[in-house]
């Protein structure tokens, strides 16, 4: 795997990653580990649903570590930076031009590997955040989405 694509996180999405590693290799594979021999002393592995299942886990287990740490490797973290333009780690509100209600939406950019739609957080990688980037209060960029281009005025940076 020659991926190697920086990743950016937070702070706090680092410090989330390193947590779930720890908890990989200490926690789920002993356990995964002793899965495997407890299902081995069942006797025929070729009929074994146990077996088969721990060994499946246990693949998912190593991906995930493998995944974490080459990640790692390439981590560059999102510090804070000013807020008179958008950038990574600022969280922007913002108010679309052709939406008749005057409500606003917050969005924090993160990198792809922290994105959480449901926590506002979205991806640097998203067509609303490569629209935004680099813009300052008051602009209005265009949005070139998949469902087709609108347009969003940036009201607060922070």
């Amino acid at each position: 795997m020659a991926n190697n694509k920086t990743v950016y996180l937070t702070q706090e999405g680092l410090d989330e990653l390193k947590k779930e590693l720890d908890n990989l290799i200490n926690v789920k594979r002993p356990e995964n580990i002793q899965a495997i021999k407890e299902a081995r002393s069942l006797g025929d592995l070729s009929e074994n649903a146990d077996y088969d299942a721990a060994r499946n886990e246990q693949a998912a287990i190593e991906g995930r570590i493998k995944t974490i740490e080459k990640m790692l490797e390439n981590v560059s973290i999102i510090t804070k930076t000013a807020t008179d333009k958008v950038a990574l780690g600022t969280t922007v509100s913002i108010k679309y031009v052709d939406d008749d209600e005057e409500d606003e939406d917050e969005y924090k950019i993160v990198g792809s590997q922290e994105a959480d739609p449901f926590e506002s957080k979205i991806s640097n990688e998203s067509p609303i955040a490569k629209a935004l980037l680099d813009h300052k209060v008051g602009d209005v960029v265009t949005v070139d989405s998949p469902n087709g281009s609108y347009q969003v005025e940036i009201i607060e940076i922070k």
